[in-house]
């Protein structure tokens, strides 16, 4: 039996896409790892204007309702309900620092990107796996192997079109790519979405609590299973980078690491994924 500061293993198979999404959904908008990685470093209750002044490039009111949402979420704790109260992490949000880690290891290994912030690298993890359908298309692929466009449109239980549209981002993503170059070729996981076992496994063990206290009580949820934010890049610049650890009071190992070297998804299935990326 695994220990309880373990996640359990892991196999496609026993994917709960509908619970991962759920799980995702809570921690992927946008300034959520930010705000939750300030709040573990600082380790004291903070107020909206104080966590602010530590993020790149976002207002202060953005900031407070992005808290506000969090709170909702169960992420982090609130001093009053008066205007000017402070915020400091949820026993559920200390909880995150396991699943940031897996997805800053998956995101070094598999995918193709410059030096970042940390916050920022979790952040561009989460939303390539935080869109409707894309922990289903995992599964599909990761249980039975290739498959052609259709069956994983049956699998998901999605119309064509909407099948096609999350494919072609989930190539663009890095993902998936094609089994060969001609017409009709089956979908295949690439080396990275083959690698998200280990982050599914993760996030489900991190999601228990809140699971359980669902199948005995259903809240409203706040945030859609869906990405926030879009007219913000997750992808980032040295500028940005840099701009973010200068604004930042915390020390730099923990919203920036190293240039090191970056593993690219295996050029024998990306040569075949031809779409680009459209972020």
């Amino acid at each position: 039996m695994p220990s309880p500061t373990q996640p359990p293993a892991f196999s496609f198979d026993s994917v709960d896409p509908q619970r991962i999404d759920h799980a995702i959904a809570r921690i992927g908008p946008k300034w959520t790892t930010w705000s939750t990685m300030i709040l573990a470093q600082e380790n004291r209750p903070m107020r909206v204007r104080e966590i602010s002044a530590q993020l790149p490039f976002v207002g202060e009111q953005a900031v407070g309702q992005r808290l506000m949402y969090m709170h909702a979420d169960g992420l982090i704790t609130r001093s009053d309900v008066r205007r000017r109260g402070t915020y400091q992490l949820s026993a559920l949000g200390e909880s995150l620092a396991p699943v940031h880690r897996t997805l800053s290891d998956w995101s070094r290994a598999h995918l193709p990107l410059q030096t970042m912030a940390e916050a920022e690298r979790v952040e561009d993890a989460l939303g390539r796996l935080n869109l409707r359908h894309t922990t289903g298309v995992i599964q599909a692929l990761g249980t039975n192997g290739p498959l052609r466009f259709s069956h994983i449109a049956e699998e998901i239980g999605v119309d064509g079109p909407s099948a096609r549209q999350r494919l072609v981002r989930m190539q663009a993503d890095g993902l998936v790519g094609r089994a060969g170059s001609h017409h009709g070729a089956p979908y295949v996981l690439t080396d990275a979405g083959q690698s998200l076992g280990a982050v599914y496994a993760t996030i489900e063990h991190w999601s228990e609590p809140f699971t359980a206290l669902k199948t005995s009580s259903s809240p409203a949820r706040v945030a859609a299973a869906t990405r926030t934010h879009t007219n913000v890049p997750l992808t980032g610049d040295g500028a940005r980078t840099a701009a973010a650890l200068r604004r930042s009071a915390a020390p730099n190992d923990l919203f920036s690491h190293a240039a090191q070297p970056q593993l690219r998804v295996s050029a024998a299935v990306t040569a075949r994924s031809a779409p680009g990326r459209g972020r």
